[in-house]
């Protein structure tokens, strides 16, 4: 055996080191540590931005990996969406106009689609056709392979939607989006105009009728469905505090049950609220959170029971998160002004 390379037992330990050094992550301290966010100066392992709050966490973190900057600029990142096939993350700047891509095999970034009419939510359905929510359109749209442009949903009882924010698709094909009209309350990230319906989660059908689901939240934000599809989780950023994040049985695969507050979002006194959400196969919620400063504004990992576990602290504002990369183990963030990931060892629930 050659004298560098480490035997079984060796390795073993190495293993076994880092699972205690992931145990032994630090409880959250008051005040948020600046670091060098360009790579140029490692972070020490564990690296203290993955924190834990319940020992469940210690299953989810890894110790010998850092959070990363991967890109830097935007003017607000919003909705990332991991394209398996391609091996690539698209992802929006609203404001911007502009879809952005990352190609996984060598970080380079280069522009998706201009314009892209202030585009928030996106996701791939089975087909691997980019689904969108454009704010300055108020429409759910899908991008054919041939670049084309399907609208899927402008319309309700024909008025036009508010802005389209997020969007999920269920195996049976439909679509389900919420609607809180927040592109359509200002210039910067749509066109602003008066709000024609009352905010709601809809669903799209297969042969293209469109359902309202609910509209009992204040302003249904990020929305993600369980690993079984039985609960739809939905963010509502509206309302007062504290913001909760919802759960509700999904019953017939069309209609939902009634709802209960599955999380708050409230933390050590700070009301922050929660944007995109994602869950992992095993049922954890992860949810993008901000608003509340430093120490607060990141990634708050929830058990399936609800109980926060542990967070991902962020220099900026998260606003939506998704899991991918090969194994579906690395969690893309787009927060604020940049993208950001890091690798856990728990697989997104879905493939997008």
């Amino acid at each position: 055996m050659n004298p560098a390379t480490p035997s079984a037992a060796s390795r073993r330990d190495f293993l076994r080191r880092c699972a205690t050094a992931t145990a032994g992550l630090a409880l959250a301290p008051s005040v948020y540590a600046a670091r060098d966010w360009s790579g140029r100066e490692p972070t020490r392992y564990p690296d203290p931005d993955l924190v834990h709050l319940d020992p469940r966490f210690g299953g989810l973190a890894i110790g010998n990996t850092p959070i990363q900057r991967l890109h830097s600029g935007s003017l607000w990142a919003e909705g990332p969406s991991w394209n398996a096939a391609g091996r690539y993350l698209v992802w929006s700047d609203i404001p911007g106009n502009v879809l952005l891509r990352r190609i996984d095999e060598d970080g380079h970034v280069s522009t998706f689609r201009d314009p892209s009419h202030n585009t928030n939510g996106t996701t791939f359905d089975r087909e691997g056709r980019l689904l969108c929510c454009e704010h300055a359109t108020r429409r759910v749209t899908r991008r054919e392979h041939d670049g084309s442009l399907t609208v899927l949903a402008e319309r309700f009882n024909g008025r036009p939607f508010n802005a389209p924010n997020d969007v999920v698709v269920h195996p049976d094909g439909g679509i389900w989006f919420t609607d809180p009209g927040y592109g359509s309350m200002g210039h910067y990230e749509g066109s602003k105009g008066p709000l024609e319906l009352k905010e709601a989660v809809y669903r799209i059908d297969p042969a293209g009728r469109i359902d309202l689901v609910t509209d009992e939240l204040h302003k249904p934000n990020g929305l993600c469905f369980s690993p079984d599809y039985k609960l739809l989780y939905v963010a509502d950023t509206g309302g007062p505090n504290p913001k909760p994040i919802r759960a509700y049985p999904v019953e017939g695969e069309k209609k939902l049950g009634a709802g209960r507050v599955f999380a708050s979002m409230e933390f050590q006194g700070k009301m922050g609220g929660a944007d995109g959400i994602r869950c992992d196969t095993a049922g954890n919620l992860w949810a993008s959170a901000g608003w509340a400063g430093e120490g607060y504004d990141g990634v708050h990992v929830f058990a399936p029971d609800g109980k926060r576990i542990g967070l991902i602290r962020l220099p900026e504002i998260c606003s939506n998160v998704c899991f991918g990369g090969a194994k579906r183990n690395r969690l893309f963030m787009t927060a604020s002004q940049s993208l950001y990931s890091v690798y856990v060892q728990s697989q997104g629930a879905h493939w997008c």
